[in-house]
């Protein structure tokens, strides 16, 4: 009975905390829509005019635009590197190992301002000039975190008999990696690609010193709302930024 009613509550806690995380994204969603330009609740009437209004401003447009080239860019850049890197870490054993651990997580605990200016000094002391392939560059640096974690976690999760079982089989490296290793890793990588997007979709900080302030256009708030609620509202002090 005590184990029942412990599911219970469990699960009415987590439908609590799914209700508070959410209303005000729908709420959100309600006013991008609302024909009135005063934030009143309840909304007294619906209108596509906001919409279209952003829709037809052609720097909104481009803004959107390069955010969502420079995020799905810096995502398949943040899989292929973070996956890597995490199988190297859980698979090998070498001199230095922790230490690149920690640099690898270190980006995502460092303030984004400071890995701002320290990759702009980069470029400007190397005379690179500041471009779309800086931006992907910077969001790469941070992004690779995320995927990183996920895989990592999910590997030292992983029973290595399986893969072992497998070779015992027949099977060679690349049969084991798609039957067996991928499909245990799959939501992982999925989960850290969603991360990896949302997370460069919605910084500008790094964006601003990796771009140049003339090359940077603040999107209008519905988006920026929408990216921030999709990183857990981390992010509702930073705005992305496109040119």
């Amino acid at each position: 009975m005590s184990e029942t009613l412990t599911r219970v509550a469990l699960r009415a806690w987590v439908a609590l905390v799914l209700l508070f995380l959410f209303i005000p994204i729908v709420v959100i969603f309600l006013y991008a829509f609302n024909a009135s330009k005063i934030e009143a609740w309840p909304i007294e009437g619906f209108s596509m005019r906001w919409i279209n209004t952003t829709l037809n401003d052609a720097e909104v447009v481009s803004a959107i635009k390069l955010s969502v080239e420079v995020a799905l860019i810096t995502t398949v850049l943040a899989l292929i590197l973070g996956s890597c890197a995490a199988f190297a870490i859980h698979r090998t054993t070498f001199f230095g190992r922790d230490a690149i651990n920690f640099l690898l997580v270190l980006p995502l605990a460092l303030p984004g301002i400071i890995t701002g200016v320290a990759l702009h000094a980069f470029f400007d002391y190397s005379g690179i000039l500041l471009s779309v392939a800086t931006i992907v560059v910077g969001h790469t640096t941070f992004c690779i975190v995320v995927v990183y974690n996920n895989v990592l976690a999910r590997l030292r999760r992983t029973q290595g008999s399986l893969v072992e079982a497998a070779m015992d089989l027949g099977a060679n490296g690349f049969q084991t990696f798609r039957d067996i290793t991928l499909p245990l890793l799959s939501t992982a990588i999925i989960a850290g690609a969603m991360l990896a997007f949302a997370l460069s979709f919605d910084e500008i900080i790094v964006t601003t010193f990796t771009a140049g302030a003339q090359n940077t256009l603040p999107i209008t708030i519905i988006p920026v709302l929408i990216a921030a609620r999709l990183t857990g509202g981390g992010g509702a002090s930073r705005v992305p930024a496109a040119k």
